[in-house]
């Protein structure tokens, strides 16, 4: 084991990207732009973080170190810049974290802004104050608009005295000239067993607990994904479960579900209940044509058509089969 393997003994279960990133630091074999693939929240911006601290600590000048790990989690050293996607909300622009901290609701899309990007440059530019680095670290950097792509291609290929780490859960959104300039480290999904220990951290309700393979199987090794889809199913009525587990047989009572769903669940809800009803239905291996013309709907409700009347057609159409 290397002299820094220690920084990443509680991530064991992200053992080739941590073995990866500790080797480096101990030949000093440091990539310019680094890329972290992976499904989102399987541990690669702690990681990340621990591996900033690894490269901080061997080259800082400030001889108090201690408290590097501190700033850097709490986004405080003036040696790292981090940015997130933003969400524009009432003219004013919000960072992802607090955007979803504070559960605003809008149709506006994340995304990471030329002037971020404008930003960003600047302080690689910049002299480091303690190390001998200036670092950027790029959450969700498959969010970037086309402008802060195109300007992020250029700063990579301009020679910086600095270090990038791009975080994506959908690298193939990336430019491939982005992609060539980095060295990707792969994260793996998280094991069925550690989501399900993260699951039952929850008070989960009866109609959840007798979901809960469904929901796991939806997260796709992804604990952030898990959590947003805990915050929406909850706001599923019971009785909406107990309809879609058995599927309509008369129009009547097609038409009435289709106006109970479009009436009480929000657009991401519904897309929510769409991905159960595929995953549940593929699992009691029902019909496979439900499942594809369930997908059509989807992508109708994504192109903001009216909702209850894409439910009607699509509910009558399943019990014409």
């Amino acid at each position: 084991m290397n002299s820094h393997a220690s920084l990443f003994k509680e991530f064991s279960y992200q053992n080739l990207a941590t073995q990866i990133l500790s080797t480096s630091i101990s030949k000093n074999h440091i990539a310019p732009a680094y890329l972290f693939t992976g499904p989102k929240g399987v541990g690669q911006k702690k990681i990340a973080l621990r591996f900033l601290e690894g490269l901080l600590n061997k080259e800082s000048r400030n001889s108090n170190k201690r408290n590097i790990r501190n700033r850097l989690e709490s986004g405080n050293h003036p040696d790292c810049l981090q940015i997130e996607p933003t969400y524009l909300y009432q003219g004013k622009l919000i960072n992802q974290s607090i955007y979803e901290k504070e559960n605003y609701k809008s149709n506006a899309f994340a995304q990471i802004r030329l002037e971020q990007i404008k930003s960003l440059k600047s302080f690689l530019n910049k002299k480091p104050i303690e190390g001998k680095l200036s670092i950027g670290l790029l959450e969700d950097v498959d969010a970037l608009n086309e402008a802060a792509s195109n300007a992020l291609l250029k700063t990579l290929e301009e020679p910086i005295n600095g270090l990038l780490i791009l975080i994506s859960s959908r690298p193939e959104k990336l430019l491939s000239t982005i992609k060539s300039r980095c060295q990707v480290i792969p994260f793996k999904p998280l094991e069925n067993r550690l989501l399900k220990d993260k699951l039952n951290q929850y008070e989960l309700s009866e109609n959840i607990v007798n979901s809960q393979r469904e929901l796991i199987e939806l997260s796709n090794g992804s604990p952030d994904l898990l959590e947003k889809i805990l915050k929406n199913i909850e706001d599923i009525p019971a009785k909406i479960w107990s309809d879609v587990k058995s599927l309509p047989k008369e129009p009547l009572e097609a038409l009435k579900l289709a106006k109970h769903i479009a009436d009480s669940l929000n657009h991401e809800e519904q897309i929510l209940l769409i991905d159960w009803m595929q995953q549940y239905y593929w699992e009691k291996e029902i019909d496979i044509m439900i499942i594809k013309r369930l997908e059509e709907l989807k992508i109708q409700l994504k192109s903001y058509i009216n909702q209850r009347i894409a439910w009607e057609i699509t509910l009558l159409e399943i019990i014409s089969k």
